[in-house]
């Protein structure tokens, strides 16, 4: 087995990396995972998440959690209504008789508590903030911001869009997707935007109008998380002036940009239990390459970012990661290099392709048309399983 006598070091414990753990430690490999985070209560950001047979819910399955997630997952989250800029609903899955969980929705703290219980409490490392590392010896010594430090043979980067792991691979440049988002979530949304989460209903809102967007999401914990989806300049975070961490700043650039939609939207800002990030969408170039190295690879959003307007993601990391643990644990390959190479090679092929379609999907989202390119999609579907 390549992986005998390696010490293996993940940086980032996402769905990526914490699925990769666990498929490493199954075969007996010397596993760890660097995270950031202080430990394992720190609350878990962002929408829920929808997984897909043949991504997500492959790689729980060989990990032996799948029982786990259908114990966790949310029932219905996954029901969609699509509505206009007045707030007229053109489609809702709430009313119709034969939706079905192809893809199940599960919120990101339970998941990641699936994920890290099944992992023993030595796996993973908190308060492990990754700063820089230095080749020593065959691997790699790799320094943290509480002045710590960790030698590993080999590094799997799993530590997201911004990933600090990357450049030490290759001087590959994201491109800008044209799109800026502005991530949003409200705590005790029942209580504090009563209207919008009673037209969540439980499920996720996406809505249209003047080439913008706006997705809702209701989460277990009764919060609501959105996104707004705007075509500004690749500047415009720091252009426009305003601070992300003021409520006041971020609702009147809201009121201005969506003017032209009904105020009842502008009930996400009406509770000071609530939090913003903007978020610039990039993506990597479809061709991208590099030559693989001896003992140093990345999945996930650090291997192939792209804006989430398609929902692969999570999928795509936990993808990465039981087809990364395949190579390195396949009796196929005779050196962690020749793992490596294999596994960035089928990589690649996917992300480009998933790429693609994302990119296709971001632009329909953001079009004229946005309403009715996402009907006629939506028809489409049906007619295909009839």
């Amino acid at each position: 087995m390549i992986l005998q006598d390696k010490k293996i070091a993940i940086v980032g414990g996402g769905p990526g990396g914490l699925t990769l753990a666990n498929l490493l430690a199954l075969k007996g490999t010397n596993v760890k995972v660097y995270e950031r985070d202080v430990n394992k209560d720190v609350r878990v950001q962002g929408a829920t998440l929808d997984l897909h047979q043949e991504s997500g819910l492959e790689a729980l399955r060989r990990a032996g959690l799948l029982n786990a997630f259908y114990a966790n997952h949310r029932p219905d989250a996954g029901k969609l209504r699509i509505l206009d800029k007045e707030g007229n609903i053109k489609m809702d899955d709430h009313s119709a008789d034969d939706f079905g969980e192809h893809r199940p929705e599960i919120d990101r703290g339970p998941l990641r508590r699936i994920l890290l219980e099944a992992l023993s409490d030595e796996a993973v490392v908190w308060d492990a903030h990754f700063i820089k590392m230095e080749k020593q010896g065959e691997g790699w010594l790799l320094h943290f911001k509480n002045r710590t430090s960790a030698y590993a043979d080999i590094v799997i980067a799993a530590d997201g869009a911004n990933s600090k792991i990357r450049p030490y691979i290759n001087d590959i440049q994201p491109i800008y997707s044209g799109i800026t988002a502005v991530e949003g979530n409200i705590y005790h949304a029942a209580t504090n935007t009563p209207q919008l989460y009673t037209m969540v209903k439980g499920g996720k809102i996406f809505a249209f109008g003047d080439e913008l967007s706006l997705i809702l999401s209701a989460k277990g914990d009764g919060s609501l998380s959105f996104y707004t989806g705007c075509k500004v300049a690749e500047n415009w975070v720091t252009a426009s002036g305003i601070d992300f961490t003021d409520k006041a700043q971020v609702f009147d650039w809201f009121k201005e940009a969506f003017s032209t939609w009904d105020s009842q939207w502008q009930e996400l800002f009406a509770s000071d239990e609530l939090w913003f990030v903007p978020r610039p969408m990039y993506h990597y170039p479809l061709d991208q390459q590099w030559e693989a190295l001896p003992n140093l690879t990345m999945l996930g959003d650090a291997a192939h970012r792209m804006p989430p307007y398609a929902g692969e993601g999570v999928n795509m990391a936990m993808q990465d990661a039981y087809e990364l643990a395949d190579c390195l644990t396949s009796d196929a390959f005779n050196s962690v290099h020749k793992a490596i190479a294999a596994y960035e090679k089928q990589m690649l092929v996917k992300a480009s392709a998933v790429t693609q379609d994302t990119l296709d999907s971001t632009e329909m989202l953001h079009s004229v048309d946005a309403i009715g390119k996402m009907l006629r999609m939506f028809e489409g579907v049906k007619e295909m399983k009839s």
